[in-house]
């Protein structure tokens, strides 16, 4: 598995911010991967997707929502539409580098932010990969 690099979009705002995972036999598609309330993009159920992901020949950007951004710990507070803007910027970063479709999957609350912004836009992405907790 190839190792994955720091990526970092600040022409756009919100900035998109995180790490690509590139396979190593590449099948054309991407999937834009971010985190739960209380979490970031380093957390190990993302890592584990993106290189399940990756295996399977996905370009894998695994990105903090804007208020992860701003803050480093707890919770989202109000920021759920700019959060929503982030993962539109990160899915339009993702369709910069790969030709075929291009996938947003999220846990818990960056699923919920996920399928938000996709039922305004539909066309957005080619599917949706939610996630969630289960005790």
């Amino acid at each position: 598995m190839s190792t994955p690099e720091a990526f970092r979009a600040e022409d756009t705002q919100p900035a998109v911010r995180g790490f690509l995972h590139r396979p190593d036999h590449v099948n054309g598609n991407g999937l834009v991967l971010t985190h739960g309330a209380g979490s970031n993009c380093n957390s190990p159920l993302l890592i584990a997707l993106a290189e399940a992901f990756i295996g399977a020949g996905f370009t894998v950007l695994r990105c903090d929502l804007p208020y992860r951004q701003a803050k480093p710990s707890g919770p989202p507070m109000g920021t759920a539409a700019l959060d929503q803007a982030g993962l539109r910027n990160a899915v339009l970063e993702m369709k910069k580098l790969v030709p075929g479709k291009v996938f947003l999957g999220g846990h818990s609350y960056g699923g919920r932010q996920s399928t938000i912004l996709c039922a305004g836009d539909p066309g957005l992405v080619e599917g949706l990969f939610l996630g969630c907790s289960c005790v």
